[in-house]
């Protein structure tokens, strides 16, 4: 079996979170938690990929990259 890592960006939506995956057009969902919604997300991003397996379309390769940037604040 073929593994892929797919970037995930998560965000803080007020009282809940919210998940997606940039190569995975249309593969979101939410969480009262950032648990939660990292449990979501897995199951969605496998859900997609078997759904797109099934009516034959190409599963899109992870291609995003995504780091932080570390800037001083200032005052």
């Amino acid at each position: 079996m073929e593994m892929n890592d797919y970037l995930v960006i998560y965000e803080n939506s007020g009282p809940n979170w919210s998940a997606y995956v940039p190569n995975l057009p249309g593969c979101i969902t939410t969480g009262r938690t950032v648990e939660e919604c990292k449990k979501n997300i897995q199951e969605a991003i496998t859900l997609f990929i078997e759904t797109s397996q099934e009516v034959g379309k190409p599963v899109p390769p992870p291609t995003t990259q995504g780091e932080y940037v570390h800037i001083a604040r200032t005052a």
